[in-house]
């Protein structure tokens, strides 16, 4: 007796399973590149085991060094958090509004576009006011 609702779930679960695997394979690769620890020679090492015997060498990996590859994705996270809002801070503090800027380093400023011609001394000691105001 024939079941085509039965053999449509078998074959969503095998592509499923199928999927997942070369996300595994490629995560596992991305990892032995990204790891600064390891050598040329053990990263070519790892490379050929994990092509050569995939199944083997990714669930070997995965055993040996699951541990450390959740550590160095933790700590990309971080690195890249770290960058970005250091990014936020340097933008929204250039971006005029002066709230994270101190009034030297806006004094410095403005003296400095005062040397360099772009502002007049009556422009200058104007803003000069508001800063210190």
């Amino acid at each position: 007796m024939s079941h085509p609702l039965l053999n449509a779930f078998w074959m969503i679960f095998w592509f499923f399973l199928w999927i997942m695997w070369f996300m595994l394979l490629f995560r596992v690769i991305a990892d032995v590149f990204s790891d600064k620890g390891l050598s040329g020679w053990a990263k070519a090492g790892w490379l050929v085991f994990v092509c050569v015997l995939p199944f083997l060498g990714v669930f070997i990996y995965l055993i040996t060094r699951g541990q450390s590859m959740a550590d160095r994705a933790e700590a990309q996270a971080r690195q890249s958090q770290e960058a970005f809002d250091d990014y936020v801070r340097k933008t929204a503090g250039d971006s005029g509004a002066g709230a994270a800027s101190s009034p030297v380093e806006e004094l410095s400023k403005l003296a400095d576009l005062k040397s360099s011609g772009a502002i007049t001394d009556a422009e200058f000691d104007q803003a000069k006011q508001k800063i210190l105001a």
